[in-house]
């Protein structure tokens, strides 16, 4: 890991532009799909994922746009919304999982692909599904999809 040694004994000015988080702007990415409001993010990284996330709600019917320096989106999930992620945006990013949630959440249903591969190895999607199972969502994998749906009378989940 590198390091900085600073020496001299005098304070430090200045000011360091960090970076924004991918882990933690995709799932706010995905939120955008809980509301029919515009959300705004800043200081999202310009990272391929990031991009691939863009695709996929924009596949889903999001609006989606880029404004300023400092790394600003903007999300509109006005209705139509397609609750389903094609395993074309899907297979080259793990983290359309996060789709999933808000997905069933919103519209009472979702489709998502199961994820593709990645190079840090296997991370499987079973947390997720048990997590949404945990609070009321009936889920089932089939033909490479995560199918979710609540159940008969129930309208949101727990």
């Amino acid at each position: 890991m590198d390091k900085l040694l600073i020496r001299g004994g005098r304070p430090l000015r200045g000011e360091v532009t960090i970076s924004g988080a991918k882990n933690a702007a995709l799932p706010e990415m995905c939120a955008a799909l809980l509301t029919a409001e515009p959300v705004r993010l800043i200081n999202v990284p310009r990272l391929h994922d990031v991009r691939t996330m863009r695709k996929l709600l924009e596949n889903m019917g999001v609006q989606v746009d880029t404004h300023g320096e400092r790394g600003g989106m903007s999300f509109h999930a006005a209705l139509p919304i397609t609750p389903e992620a094609p395993y074309e945006l899907v297979k080259t990013m793990r983290a359309s999982v996060l789709a999933l949630g808000p997905l069933l959440a919103r519209f009472g249903r979702a489709k998502v692909s199961l994820p593709g591969g990645c190079a840090i190895g296997s991370r499987p999607v079973d947390q997720h599904i048990k997590g949404l199972q945990a609070m009321g969502a009936d889920i089932v994998v089939e033909h490479g999809y995560m199918v979710a749906s609540l159940p008969e009378g129930q309208t949101r989940l727990r």
